[in-house]
């Protein structure tokens, strides 16, 4: 296709040959998306030409629909308001919609670059957010929660500081992990509520000089209709024009999923680590060769993948804090960045938390026998017999039980604990029930 972009655009790709990396296409057609509907408002207020404003809306809708995503070839990396972006838009826009349409006079009427371009923003985060990370971060949830169902009543030793702790189930720990998924989804939630503020309306400084008093609202409830996405106006039109709060706090709230999948893909492969020589409380799917020079070796890798993921979720937010804390007076100029990192944490946890739920959790099998055998072999079951013979005396079975290499039963029996009463204290199930509480 022909070269659609104008002068501005030339001289922003010349400048900004920095990344290789444009602005993501989300951003862009939400950008349009917003075009579209300010021609439509524009219209209905008596600001633009029917004539005109219906050839800038199908450009634009065209230009929403990703029909042009070659178009816009400037660096993510370059005017931080998005200036340039939304300057390609404009000009991309304008000559679609054909001559006598003018970039700014028309398609970017009513409009600035530092309110529009952070709407875009917002938009793009929440759109994929809701549509695309929610629903995996439930899907993952609910392997997990299958899989606890699974394994309610497979008992295995319990472990704090990596050292032997008192009997748990596998089902135990997997509902853990479910919620600890859903309890993230749920931050991630919270945090929409401020990015479906839009600080459409602002124009330049968030006065909204040059823009019609309905200007904002009407647009932002067509493009709410357009979108199917619930939108808001801002709080304050330079809380809204000033900072980009709201994205800082999503990507803090993604970071807190990051961490704890990373939590739960690290706990998963340690009790899968073996067959012989690790834990081997677990069978994870075997999906590929683990080595090119030791036959028959398998890996832990879609736990590696979601680990590999959270970590770059963590770093993104790392760049988004300072692009957070760095905007001054009524502009923020770290926003292509931030819009980059953000959707990307978005885009790599919702593909990642997919493939560990489908191609890992949902295929583990529980090594009943061995998570059971450990559990019976650990000496922290001496915790049960606290409440009969004293936390003292309970240590002292434990040490003979540890010198000898005799069962804790049989020492037990020796300090003399009646065999019916170890039959109920020692039960793995009755002890992993522990008084219901994690049932």
């Amino acid at each position: 296709m022909a070269q659609l972009w104008q002068g501005e655009t030339e001289k922003a790709i010349e400048h900004f040959r920095i990344s290789g990396e444009r602005v993501p296409v989300e951003v862009v057609r939400m950008l349009a998306r917003v075009k579209a509907e300010a021609a439509r408002v524009n219209a209905d207020l008596g600001l633009l030409d029917a004539g005109r404003a219906e050839r800038i809306v199908a450009a634009a809708e065209a230009v929403a629909a990703g029909d042009h995503d070659d178009q816009f070839p400037i660096d993510v990396f370059q005017t931080g308001s998005g200036t340039n972006t939304n300057t390609n838009v404009n000009e991309v826009i304008a000559a679609l919609a054909g001559e006598g349409h003018h970039p700014n006079d028309h398609v970017n009427l009513g409009q600035s670059s530092n309110d529009t371009f952070p709407t875009a923003v917002h938009l793009a985060a929440l759109d994929a957010a809701v549509n695309d990370l929610l629903p995996a971060l439930e899907q993952l949830a609910g392997s997990l929660a299958a899989k606890a169902a699974e394994l309610r009543d497979a008992v295995k030793p319990g472990r704090t500081h990596l050292m032997d702790a008192v009997p748990v189930t596998l089902g135990q720990e997997f509902a853990g992990y479910a919620t600890q998924v859903r309890e993230g989804a749920a931050r991630v939630e919270a945090a929409l509520v401020r990015v479906r503020k839009l600080p459409l309306g602002g124009t330049a400084v968030g006065t909204g000089l040059n823009a019609h008093p309905e200007f904002a609202a009407r647009v932002r409830e067509r493009v709410a209709a357009a979108t199917g996405l619930e939108l808001s106006p801002p709080a304050h039109p330079f809380e809204a024009q000033g900072a980009r709060d709201a994205l800082v706090e999503l990507s803090g709230a993604l970071k807190t999923v990051a961490v704890s999948c990373t939590k739960i893909a690290n706990d998963i492969r340690w009790m899968g680590s073996g067959p012989r020589a690790g834990l081997a409380e677990l069978f994870l799917p075997e999906l590929l060769k683990g080595s090119s020079i030791m036959p028959g070796k398998v890996n832990p890798v879609m736990a590696e993948v979601l680990t590999q993921v959270s970590a770059q979720v963590i770093g993104n937010d790392a760049a988004i804090t300072v692009g957070g804390l760095s905007g001054a007076f009524e502009l923020n100029v770290y926003i292509p960045m931030m819009a980059r990192n953000l959707l990307q944490s978005i885009t790599y946890l919702a593909a990642a938390c997919r493939a560990f739920a489908t191609r890992c959790v949902d295929g583990i099998t529980a090594n009943t026998e061995r998570a059971q055998g450990l559990a019976e072999s650990t000496l922290v079951l001496v915790t049960a017999l606290n409440p009969i013979v004293g936390y003292d005396e309970a240590a002292a079975i434990s040490k003979e039980a540890a010198a000898t290499g005799r069962s804790l039963r049989e020492v037990a029996l020796d300090h003399g604990v009646a065999s019916d009463v170890l039959d109920k204290a020692l039960d793995l199930r009755t002890v992993a029930r522990g008084n219901g509480f994690a049932d």
